[in-house]
């Protein structure tokens, strides 16, 4: 509008803040408030996820949801429902708008009419971020998570001061887990700053994520890939691997759940240990890496010795004693009276 206000028909929302309710029913309230990123009066919409949940209504408006690809309610990634600043660190992406309040209006005021041109200049999938692309993908939920849309906890109750029992609308438990997390800004979100849920998740990531270290051994050319089932065929590993390099050979163990990817280099191999960051996604499916074992090479070997010398002493161990045979039993099977339970008479 001219004023800079903003009305539409129906929001910008992810599937967890939408509810499982397949007819869920929304009231609409045109210019019922200020965004909160950008304070302009934007169309509120409110609902109920489902039953037993909380009401929930939208926070930012369409426009800066849009330039974000965020939902209006919890403000998270649409595509991998992560934090912003999650997905702005893996796929390293700069926070282009103005976070000063003048800079901000006159920045969604040039850019309103343009969104989709700035869409298709900022790369929210990750398609040109290989390695960012598989990170997120480890981190995001397969399902939609419905607990997030529960009543908050009631904070009489937490007090011991609460005396409207089963009527009220909020939870009777105490708080659990790390406080600071409950301590977060909708502006902070939206422009990945000081994220408290993002700097734990990021955290947990680069403890797990580390790169694979690539062994002394240069012989070695094959990834160990852990965590496979039945939904992960050779085809699926195979069109994975090879596009790091040529592959000699995709081996699969079927029982024990792992394959062994053998490259025709070194170079390939280490391009695709860097690139998967500790492990990889193939056919939906989360999947650990390391780096193969160094073979035996024959007699000479550590291993082969190893074996060599303790056939040796079992060997010598059953051998006779030295001397020239005679009739005397030298092992007590080959002595003829004691067969049985009793000597023989």
């Amino acid at each position: 509008m001219a004023d800079g206000s903003e009305e539409t028909e129906f929001p910008i929302l992810c599937e967890t803040c939408l509810g499982d309710n397949p007819y869920v029913r929304m009231t609409k309230e045109k210019l019922g408030k200020g965004c909160k990123v950008c304070t302009r009066p934007f169309t509120i919409f409110r609902w109920l996820p489902g039953r037993g949940m909380r009401y929930k209504k939208t926070e930012i408006c369409v426009t800066c949801a849009k330039l974000k690809n965020v939902c209006q309610t919890c403000v998270l990634d649409l595509e991998h429902g992560l934090p912003v600043q999650v997905r702005d660190s893996a796929l390293s992406i700069q926070d282009s708008v103005p976070q000063q309040d003048g800079n901000r209006r006159d920045y969604l005021a040039r850019t309103a009419n343009s969104l989709d041109v700035v869409g298709e200049q900022t790369d929210f999938s990750g398609r040109a971020q290989p390695a960012g692309r598989e990170m997120l993908k480890r981190m995001t939920r397969k399902d939609p998570y419905y607990k997030r849309n529960r009543p908050h906890i009631c904070s009489f109750f937490v007090k011991g001061q609460c005396t409207r029992g089963n009527e009220c609308p909020y939870r009777h438990e105490m708080p659990q887990g790390d406080p600071e997390l409950a301590k977060q800004n909708i502006v902070d979100r939206y422009h990945g700053n000081n994220d408290p849920v993002a700097k734990r998740m990021l955290a947990r990531s680069h403890k797990r994520d580390t790169r694979l270290e690539p062994p002394e051994d240069k012989s070695i050319t094959s990834l160990f890939v852990m965590g496979m089932d039945t939904t992960v065929t050779k085809h699926d590993v195979h069109e994975y691997f090879r596009t790091f390099g040529e592959l000699k050979s995709v081996v699969v163990v079927p029982k024990g759940n792992c394959a062994f990817v053998n490259f025709k280099t070194r170079a390939d191999a280490e391009a695709a240990a860097q690139a998967a960051l500790g492990g990889c996604v193939v056919n939906d499916k989360a999947l650990r890496l390391a780096w193969g074992k160094p073979k035996p090479k024959g007699p000479g070997s550590e291993l082969a010795a190893k074996y060599q010398r303790d056939s040796n002493m079992a060997g010598a161990s059953l051998l006779p004693p030295s001397g020239s045979l005679t009739d005397t039993a030298i092992y007590p099977s080959q002595d003829p009276t004691a067969q049985g339970a009793c000597s023989k008479q």
